[in-house]
């Protein structure tokens, strides 16, 4: 089970946002009561079912001696990591945090990534959406995917 698709929503006053249905289903087949792990990276806010994200953070946290790169990736993705459940009515309520830094304001676009899926301003992701795919071409023949169309 994967999260696809793109769906636009708009956040209510406390800073929740309502999850498609689906997405909700996928979360509740994944376990621990359907909670995720809201974390900041690429200007977005990820979501990663719970089971998921433990798994992600051990191996993460095996790095003896990281190098400082490593190490501000950490701060900027395990310092905004923050659980989340679905309330009765399939909302998740977004920190100010995550909401300053993914500059969500209203309206935010969920995006299905997958195994986790993000939470995009709009204005964020419009630009990054209108942009060609051709220099990535090679790097998915290179992987021994064959995607063509």
């Amino acid at each position: 089970m994967y999260f696809r698709g793109r769906i636009l929503r708009t956040l209510d006053p406390k800073g929740r946002l309502m999850l498609p249905p689906e997405f909700r289903e996928i979360l509740a087949a994944r376990g621990a009561d359907g909670r995720v792990v809201l974390t900041t990276y690429d200007g977005c806010v990820v979501a990663f079912p719970y089971p998921d994200w433990e798994s992600f953070e051990d191996k993460l946290n095996r790095i003896r001696n990281a190098p400082r790169p490593l190490r501000d990736f950490r701060r900027l993705v395990l310092g905004g990591a923050e659980e989340a459940a679905p309330d009765p009515q399939g909302r998740i309520r977004l920190s100010r945090a995550h909401l300053h830094y993914a500059a969500i304001d209203r309206e935010a676009m969920i995006v299905g990534q997958g195994p986790r899926f993000e939470v995009w301003s709009p204005a964020r992701l419009g630009p990054i959406l209108e942009q060609t795919v051709d220099d990535v071409a090679q790097a998915i023949a290179d992987s021994g995917l064959d995607f063509e169309f």
